[in-house]
């Protein structure tokens, strides 16, 4: 199983950008964003359980962040509204065959190669 993340890109402060994570059989797996910005740790974004109904966000990014997945089109995605400067990373997909985690990157199983998303001011 090999995440493959899309969408990321440049826009200004206020804009939106919709990533998505392609993978085989995604709907076997509960699925997580994470972010890493230069010089900082990867940090938990949002993710959402195998049945899309349990889903978490961190605090930062709630209200302006949607997770979802599509198991006929084998696509998670995260809509990403409101966009700040400070939202400026890289962004991974991840996988895990587990309950779904809010956090823990050690415990996910499966990376994609991350989509780098900028905001201007």
């Amino acid at each position: 199983v090999q995440p493959v993340e899309s969408g990321g890109g440049l826009v200004q402060a206020g804009g939106s950008l919709r990533l998505s994570c392609a993978a085989s059989d995604v709907t076997s797996y509960a699925m997580g964003w994470f972010r890493q910005a230069p010089g900082k740790e990867r940090d938990f974004v949002a993710a959402i359980d195998w049945s899309g109904t349990i889903t978490y966000y961190e605090d930062s990014v709630k209200g302006r962040f949607i997770i979802s997945r599509d198991g006929a089109k084998n696509t998670g995605y995260l809509q990403m509204n409101s966009l700040k400067p400070e939202d400026t990373a890289v962004y991974y997909c991840a996988l895990r065959s587990g309950a779904v985690l809010a956090g823990a990157p050690g415990l996910w199983e499966y990376w994609g190669q991350g989509t780098q998303v900028t905001v201007s001011s």
